[in-house]
């Protein structure tokens, strides 16, 4: 028996009674779980989730790409269904799911997914608005120009190949080809404790940055920093284009320590419609932003009124994208207009760059630019020299076959001979012409019309030039500055393909600066309308429109009833205070309508569910609170410090144990007055009490017995007033307060004759 907290590991057996003790091993608990969630990590991030930065594919990646090209899905050639694709693929190379791969077929050949496709799809592959794909029965696919260069070299013994899941066929560990895939065309995607985001880029640019690099390698001395490469790249280049507004040196911190962050913002222009009316224009949008939900958010906004500036939007897209914004009126500036946009909506949004990889040594690790750019050199200088000493090898065999040729050239009479005569010709050839096996066999398969003269000639011609080729590759693999060379002449081959004059390989995304227009705050976005706002002791929530005069009677749920009412504008926010001493910040325009019995505060605020609220009152900026506890202790604070922005408010006031929040109130006054629940008041001035941010206050007033029963701040001479009680509906002042006064934390005397029973002074 395992003792507690270890597990029992049993080890695999032909079947359950060949199980004996050595079979048992006790192991920690703790240990035998990390152990296999680990093994789970490392497969999810090494097969799963991070791409190669060889080739910048992922494992599903690759077997599509591979899948394709053993189909003859070859760019030139016909379309066959993603269904047959996608059976090959699950069949033969990653036994997952078949939509899962399916999504990721389609994702290679979404052009506003990928910056450079990998695959022509034909059909329904989806489109910017966020539709999905028809089905892959539907759909047919073919590779494409890039995908064809990535695997380049294949056939030619650049890579290695591994077993597939079955042990039946093998498959590529990377692809060789010369394309810059990981930063052309980017990558995400979220593993076991770590994630990664590389934008796409230019591959023109990319190559003028590899080419500086490889200047590098043939010169030592030459150092390249990032800053050189950025020179050369200046960011990403995105396939719905856009705006890159981040600033230039933000740009290089993240391509020099891998991680960082782009701001990038829709294209605009200003349309003319003629007597100083205009619209707005918007003809590209973010990355990874869906069109529909963008205009749904802006139609949103609009309904909401909280965007009083902007009249409408429509959709006015066909193959070209076009989103038509109507201002409320032809004097609202257009800069205003879209800086508001772009902080409200996703018209702007901050890509993250977290470039986490699988390195040169198999393991994945955040890399910066020049190394990511260095490591792809590494691979294609290990696939050159693969490439060429496979040729080296294919040249060498048929060099040595026709070296064989040629002895049956000069000596015909007597091959002829040995081979009607001799029982074993290969091995008579063999001994008479000291030809090896492979030679002697070739003589033997040769056809009798190639015994002419002129193909004499023709082989010859054949050795010399192999000999030439031969002589080539082998002082290719003793120089390295060659290498380099060749290896820059094959990126210049793709730049030539993909540069910046053709279509597919112009830039798309400008760069440009924000310009220096405030965006107008969500408040001022508000209409400002007149509201009261209400919360009942059930602690529902609502905002009546207009200012409701205080003696009109108002409908609750049954049960329930008013606990706070005041008017104020649907521009304002509230404080609500809690028995816990937190205060949460409300938007007088987030308040649910007053056509109904509104909505539990709790929806609103992450209020525990054993605190009540005690106060409800209007933000005033530049104001004070007074806040006080049970125990009668308390402190001013500044309303602009406690203003919060979540829902989980703010803790202002700690509590001691057994005491609770009772009091937030406005400060409008210059003294105090406090009365505790054994009947005594006490007036102070209000400079005794201090400022403070948070804390627990200081004392108010000093009982034996007892809390605080009520508080109110009041200006000196003025009085202090209080009603009557009963039914008459008086008040009564009383301005000789000398007795009463003193100094803060003192017990106070008793109120005067009339003073309300309940000790409340409201």
């Amino acid at each position: 028996m395992a003792q507690a907290g270890s597990a029992a590991i049993v080890l695999p057996m032909s079947k359950p009674s060949d199980l004996s003790p050595e079979t048992i091993i006790d192991t920690p608990f703790a240990d035998a779980l990390s152990e296999r969630y680990l093994a789970y990590a490392l497969s999810t991030i090494m097969s799963r989730s991070l791409p190669d930065v060889r080739d910048g594919l992922k494992p599903v990646h690759r077997r599509l790409l591979y899948a394709m090209r053993l189909l003859k899905l070859d760019p030139d050639a016909g379309y066959k269904k993603c269904a047959r694709v996608v059976g090959d693929v699950i069949g033969k190379y990653h036994p997952h799911g078949d939509q899962s791969v399916y999504d990721a077929l389609v994702r290679l050949a979404q052009d506003f997914s990928v910056r450079f496709p990998l695959v022509d799809g034909q059909g329904n592959f989806g489109n910017i608005d966020g539709d999905n794909a028809a089905a892959m029965r539907y759909t047919e696919a073919r590779l494409t120009q890039v995908a064809r260069l990535l695997m380049d070299g294949l056939d030619e013994d650049a890579v290695d190949f591994r077993p597939t899941y079955d042990g039946e066929d093998d498959e590529p560990v990377v692809f060789p080809g010369a394309f810059p895939n990981l930063l052309a065309n980017g990558s995400s995607g979220i593993a076991v404790g770590m994630a990664t985001s590389i934008p796409p880029h230019n591959v023109a640019e990319l190559v003028d940055g590899l080419q500086l690099l490889i200047e590098e390698r043939r010169d030592p001395a030459r150092a390249v920093t990032v800053r050189d490469l950025v020179e050369r790249i200046p960011g990403p280049d995105f396939p719905t284009g856009g705006q890159i507004v981040e600033p230039a040196a933000s740009i290089l911190e993240a391509y020099e320590t891998g991680r960082g962050a782009v701001r990038l913002r829709a294209v605009w222009t200003k349309e003319d419609l003629g007597r100083g009316a205009y619209a707005i224009i918007v003809t590209e949008i973010p990355y990874q932003v869906q069109k529909s939900k963008l205009i749904e958010k802006i139609a949103e906004l609009i309904s909401d009124r909280k965007l009083p500036i902007l009249a409408d939007v429509r959709d006015e897209s066909s193959e070209d994208l076009r989103i038509v914004l109507e201002p409320k009126n032809r004097t609202v500036e257009p800069e205003l207009l879209m800086e508001s946009l772009f902080k409200l909506t996703d018209l702007e949004v901050r890509f993250s760059l977290n470039m986490n990889v699988i390195g040169l040594d198999g393991g994945p690790r955040v890399q910066s630019l020049k190394e990511i750019l260095g490591s792809f050199l590494d691979h294609q200088l290990t696939v050159l020299k693969r490439r060429t000493e496979h040729r080296l090898s294919q040249i060498a065999r048929r060099l040595d076959v026709l070296d064989g040729y040629l002895i049956a050239y000069l000596n015909l009479d007597e091959v002829i001979r040995i081979i009607r005569e001799e029982d074993d010709p290969k091995a008579s050839l063999m001994a008479a012409f000291a030809l090896n096996e492979g030679q002697a066999e070739a003589i033997l398969n040769m056809r009798l019309r190639s015994l002419r003269k002129l193909e004499e000639m023709e082989i010859r011609k054949e050795h010399d030039a192999l000999s030439l080729e031969q002589a080539d590759l082998q002082a290719l693999m003793g120089s390295p500055s060659r290498q380099w060379i060749a290896i820059g002449d094959r990126l210049s081959e793709v730049k030539d393909i993909f540069g910046p004059e053709t279509v597919i390989g112009r830039r798309r995304t400008t760069f440009g600066d924000a310009p220096k227009v405030e965006a107008v705050p969500l408040e001022a976005m508000v209409e400002k309308e007149p509201i009261t706002v209400l919360l009942s002791k059930r602690g529902w929530i609502r905002a009546m429109k207009g200012h409701v005069k205080p003696e009109e009677i108002l409908k609750y749920k049954d049960g329930d009833e008013e606990r706070f009412r005041f008017h104020a504008y649907t521009t304002d926010k509230v404080f609500l205070m809690a028995t816990s001493g937190r205060l949460y910040t409300l938007g007088c325009d987030k308040l649910p309508g007053g056509r109904g019995h509104g909505e539990p505060v709790r929806l609103m605020v992450d209020m525990d569910k054993n605190d009540e609220p005690v106060a409800l009152i209007p933000y005033r900026p530049g104001g004070q609170l007074l806040v006080a506890s049970s125990i009668g202790k308390g402190f001013r604070v500044d309303s602009d410090n406690v203003v919060a922005s979540t829902r989980g408010g703010r803790q202002v006031l700690n509590l001691s144990s057994g005491a609770v929040a009772t009091h937030c109130a406005i400060i409008d006054g210059d003294s105090v007055a406090v009365i505790g629940e054994n009947r005594k008041l006490l007036i102070f001035a209000l400079g005794e009490l201090p400022v403070m941010n948070r804390g627990q206050g200081v004392v108010l007033q000093r009982y034996r017995d007892g809390g605080m029963s009520d508080i109110l701040t009041f200006h000196n001479a003025d009085g202090l007033t209080w009603p009557m009680g009963g039914n008459s509906d008086r008040w009564r002042t009383e301005t000789e307060l000398a007795p009463w006064t003193g100094k803060r934390a003192s017990a106070g005397r008793l109120p005067p004759m009339g003073f309300p029973r309940s000790n409340k002074f409201r």
